[in-house]
């Protein structure tokens, strides 16, 4: 870790958890979102979104080769073709923390960050967050973003969902999270996959204040973003 030289503006980055919800496409266009806007991100990939990536993708996150895996991950789009994208991975604006590394920067309040995104959100990770438990890094470093008062946003992706599930939202929300489901819509003329999923990203950057131009937002006019025939 480099130190801060002095003028230097030291580097704050958001915190991106990745849970093992269905939906890893949301997460590679919240990473791309943030590093096209020039920010720098923290990534902790848990245990159990390592599975539904592979899944989802054919892509073995590794931590010995995070570098390579990301960028074949964030490279590809929503429909699974790869090299879609072209996202430059490489330098300090990027990091990985291993999930079970309760030792690392994000598990600590000093470690300065700008808050955290988890996307996708998965019910266990909701519940424990929701309930302190801290048991890998991905919660506890949510835990501390709430303790030390910064954005959190947790994209829950889970349909329906359970009353528990319901209680535990509103907890985070009680907590000063802000609960955004991932739930596309249509107003904004989506013609591919993409657009839906750019959408639901595009949503979990407006909730953390971060620019960007993923989607047509709504301007008053209806049947604006019809095709045009």
């Amino acid at each position: 870790m480099n130190p801060v030289k002095p003028g230097e503006t030291p580097r704050t980055p958001w915190i991106v958890g990745v849970s093992g919800a269905s939906g890893t496409p949301y997460a590679a266009a919240v990473l791309r979102g943030l590093l096209a806007a020039g920010e720098s991100v923290d990534l902790v990939v848990s245990r159990a979104s390592r599975l539904t990536l592979l899944d989802e993708t054919g892509i073995a996150f590794r931590d010995a080769h995070w570098r390579e895996d990301l960028r074949e991950w964030l490279g590809r789009g929503a429909d699974g073709k790869p090299g879609t994208f072209v996202v430059d991975v490489d330098g300090d604006r990027v990091r990985h923390w291993g999930a079970g590394d309760l030792a690392a920067g994000p598990s600590s309040g000093s470690y300065p960050a700008k808050g955290m995104l988890i996307v996708p959100a998965s019910t266990a990770c909701v519940a424990g967050v929701a309930l302190g438990l801290s048991k890998d890094l991905l919660q506890r470093a949510a835990s501390v973003t709430l303790k030390e008062g910064r954005r959190l946003v947790v994209a829950v992706r889970e349909t329906p969902l359970a009353g528990q599930t319901l209680k535990q939202l509103v907890a985070l929300d009680e907590a000063g999270a802000v609960v955004l489901p991932a739930s596309p819509a249509f107003y904004a003329g989506a013609t591919h996959i993409q657009d839906l999923v750019d959408f639901v990203a595009g949503r979990v950057l407006d909730a953390a204040g971060v620019p960007h131009r993923l989607y047509r937002r709504w301007e008053g006019e209806l049947g604006g973003s019809r095709p045009v025939r």
